[in-house]
């Protein structure tokens, strides 16, 4: 699977911008060679099920210049990575509590010469930073993940929707979305992307 199954949706990234993607299956071998982040089936499909599913968030949102936004959980850099480049000027600051993830993540951004991307290894809760938004994919279900990132939220917003979280899940979420008692917008990916893998996944938003 090529790169342009990502340039067919965003036909308006630059040149560094494409170069930068296509970058990511090479970058993504060598590290997983060495410490496996995506799985083995998964590895061949890079772009459409990390990076084109990642930059989901960006077809409900555009992040501003200027931005901090946080990925809680974010393994090998998802959604992480694909958004920095997506946004170069938004700020970004990924955090996994496992730190040889965080090796990679720092390795890839480092390659790609992402200057907006700070990786840490810590666990979310002892993140003492505000942010505009948090981003995360699946890291668990709803009910258990806002506690964590509760008063995390700059107070200001400036953005189309209010500052809050956008949260990558797929199957059946009625359920979770019930237990966590939390008022969500459900954004289906269907409707931006029509490969099949998308056509149970969305982004789900919180309000901070």
């Amino acid at each position: 699977m090529t790169s342009d199954i990502v340039f067919k949706y965003f036909p308006q990234l630059t040149a560094q911008q494409r170069a930068q993607i296509e970058q990511l299956p090479e970058l993504y071998n060598i590290w997983n060679s060495q410490i496996n982040v995506i799985s083995r089936k998964d590895i061949d499909l890079l772009y459409e099920r990390h990076v084109l599913h990642s930059l989901g968030i960006a077809k409900i949102m555009s992040f501003l210049p200027g931005e901090n936004v946080l990925d809680v959980g974010t393994g090998g850099g998802f959604p992480g990575i694909p958004l920095a480049i997506m946004f170069p000027d938004t700020q970004f600051h990924l955090v996994d509590s496992i730190g040889k993830k965080i090796k990679v993540v720092q390795e890839v951004a480092k390659a790609l010469g992402l200057t907006n991307v700070r990786a840490t290894h810590a666990r979310v809760e002892q993140i003492d930073e505000k942010f505009d938004f948090v981003v995360s994919r699946a890291v668990t279900q709803l009910k258990d993940f806002y506690p964590w990132i509760r008063g995390k939220f700059n107070k200001k917003s400036e953005n189309t929707l209010p500052n809050g979280i956008l949260y990558l899940k797929g199957g059946d979420l009625d359920q979770e979305i019930k237990e966590s008692g939390l008022k969500v917008k459900q954004y289906h990916l269907k409707d931006h992307f029509s490969e099949e893998f998308f056509d149970t996944k969305q982004v789900i938003y919180v309000k901070g």
